[in-house]
C-alpha cells in the first residue's frame, strides 16, 4: 500500500473519532448552559472581545460586498426598466443572503480563531488540566461564556451588516444608478419582511453558536506545543467555513420552502 493510501486510511479512521469528541463537547456545553453559577464577567469580556476584533473586518467586508451585489442586481432591472425596484433586489441580497454570509466569514475568520488561539495557550501552559485539579470544570468556566458571546456578536454583526448594506445599497442605486429614493425605500418590503428578517437572524445565531464549539472544542485539545495552537487556529477557519456554509444551505432550504 503508498503512503497515499495509507494516510488517507487512516484519516478514514481518525475522522469519526475527531467528529465523535466535537459532538461531546458540544453536548456537554450544552448541559452546562443553564448551571450555576453563569459567569456574567467571562461572558462580557468575550463578547467585548470577539466584537473587538470582528466589527472593523465586518464593516471592511460589508460594504464593498454588498454595493457589488447590489451593482450586478441593478444592471438588471436597469436593462428591463425596472430600476426604481431595486431596493427590492437589495433587501433580498442583503437580509436573506449577504448579512449571514459576511457574518460567517467574520466570525469564523476573526472571532473563532481568537478564541482558539486563547483556550490553546491556556491548554499548553497545563491552565486547564490545574483547573480540573481543583475541581473547576473548565467547559462551564470557559467554554459556555465564549459560546454564548460568540452567538451574541453574530447576531448583533447580522444586523450590522443588514444596515450598512442596506445604506449602501440606497447610495449606490440613487446616486450613482438613478432610481428614485421613495421608490426604492417602498420597494423593499415587497419580497423581504419580518420573517426573513428573523430567519437571516437565526442563521447568524446558529453561525455564532458552530463558530463557537468549534474554536473552544480545538483549543482545548490542542496538542504539540506553540505549533499545534497553530494547526488548531487553521483548522477552526477551515472547520467552521464547512460547517458554517452547510448550515445556511440548509437553513435556506427549509425557509424557502
Amino acid at each position: 500500500m503508498s503512503r497515499a493510501a495509507a494516510a488517507a486510511t487512516a484519516n478514514a479512521r481518525i475522522a469519526p473519532r475527531v467528529l465523535g469528541e466535537f459532538y461531546a463537547t458540544a453536548l456537554e456545553t450544552f448541559r452546562h448552559l443553564p448551571s450555576r453559577p453563569f459567569q456574567l464577567r467571562e461572558f462580557i469580556a468575550q463578547a467585548w472581545f470577539i466584537a473587538g476584533v470582528s466589527i472593523v473586518p465586518t464593516l471592511l467586508m460589508a460594504i464593498p460586498f454588498c454595493v457589488m451585489v447590489v451593482f450586478q442586481i441593478n444592471v438588471l432591472l436597469n436593462e428591463i426598466g425596472a430600476i426604481d425596484l431595486s431596493g427590492a433586489g437589495a433587501g433580498v441580497a442583503v437580509i436573506r443572503e449577504i448579512g449571514p454570509i459576511v457574518t460567517v466569514l467574520v466570525v469564523a475568520g476573526a472571532g473563532a480563531t481568537a478564541i482558539c488561539a486563547d483556550l490553546g495557550s491556556r491548554t499548553i501552559r497545563e491552565e486547564i488540566d490545574a483547573m480540573r485539579v481543583l475541581g473547576i470544570d473548565p467547559i462551564q468556566r470557559l467554554v459556555v461564556p465564549r459560546v454564548i458571546a460568540s452567538t451574541t456578536v453574530a447576531l448583533f454583526l447580522n444586523g450590522l451588516v443588514t444596515a450598512v448594506g442596506l445604506t449602501g445599497g440606497y447610495l449606490y442605486a440613487v446616486y450613482l444608478q438613478g432610481a428614485t429614493p421613495g421608490q426604492f425605500i417602498t420597494a423593499v418590503p415587497i419580497l423581504t419582511g419580518i420573517p426573513d428578517l428573523l430567519i437571516s437572524e437565526l442563521k447568524a445565531a446558529i453561525f455564532g453558536l458552530l463558530a463557537g464549539l468549534v474554536a473552544c472544542h480545538l483549543g482545548l485539545n490542542v496538542k504539540g506545543g506553540p505549533k499545534g495552537v497553530g494547526e488548531a487556529v487553521n483548522q477552526t477557519v477551515v472547520f467552521s467555513f464547512v460547517l458554517l456554509f452547510f448550515a445556511n444551505a440548509i437553513i435556506t432550504t427549509l425557509s424557502l420552502h
